[in-house]
């Protein structure tokens, strides 16, 4: 697909720098948001229409927050070939609506590890859930933008401003490689963290 129409976007951030901003461009091209917790309760404050993940997933976020986003009903969104019509047919049949855009930044494991936080607390900020959709967006970037940057956010509003609320192929490759970038330093810097010598360490 060339141009993707943007209709539905998953936000769940971070980094919150310039989020109502572009939450609120999305909206006014009439794009539905979904979005989790703290990224959800700044969009709601901002008086923007927001659906919750868990009214998605039709199944609440456990485990401290741990298990939000790890639902087929996102995960099969996310990942379906909009160019397939098989996928498109298990959309429908599952009554899944397709995701267009994920807007997604990581907790930020370098600020724990400047914390000085011990081993476990500081696993506790390992993010799973977003470099997951991440991966799975910039894999599918003929069929979704992936955002993974406040950075990117003029880029892409001045692209769907100019495109009706479409965004081209062009940029969604170029920014599903810069979302791959992404994750692999994140996961280096984890790496490079739980090898370190703790010494005698049982928690």
């Amino acid at each position: 697909m060339q141009l993707l129409p943007i209709r539905q976007a998953l936000l769940s951030v971070t980094d919150k720098t310039g989020l109502v901003e572009f939450a609120t461009f999305l909206q006014r091209g009439g794009v539905q948001l979904i979005s989790t917790g703290g990224t959800r309760k700044t969009l709601l404050d901002a008086g923007l229409p927001v659906r919750a993940v868990s009214e998605v997933t039709g199944f609440p976020e456990i485990l401290d927050g741990r298990v939000k986003t790890l639902h087929p009903h996102i995960h099969g969104p996310l990942l379906a070939d909009k160019d397939n019509p098989e996928h498109l047919r298990t959309l429908t049949q599952r009554s899944l609506l397709p995701l267009d855009l994920i807007c997604v930044n990581l907790y930020d494991f370098g600020q724990a590890l400047e914390q000085n936080l011990n081993l476990r607390d500081c696993v506790e900020q390992i993010d799973i859930g977003g470099p997951t959709m991440l991966r799975a967006a910039a894999k599918n970037f003929h069929s979704v933008l992936v955002v993974p940057s406040p950075d990117d956010y003029p880029r892409v509003m001045a692209e769907l401003g100019s495109q009706h609320y479409h965004v081209s192929l062009a940029l969604r490759r170029e920014i599903s490689a810069k979302a791959f970038r992404l994750t692999s330093a994140y996961d280096a810097m984890i790496a490079g963290y739980l090898e370190k010598d703790f010494g005698e360490v049982a928690t």
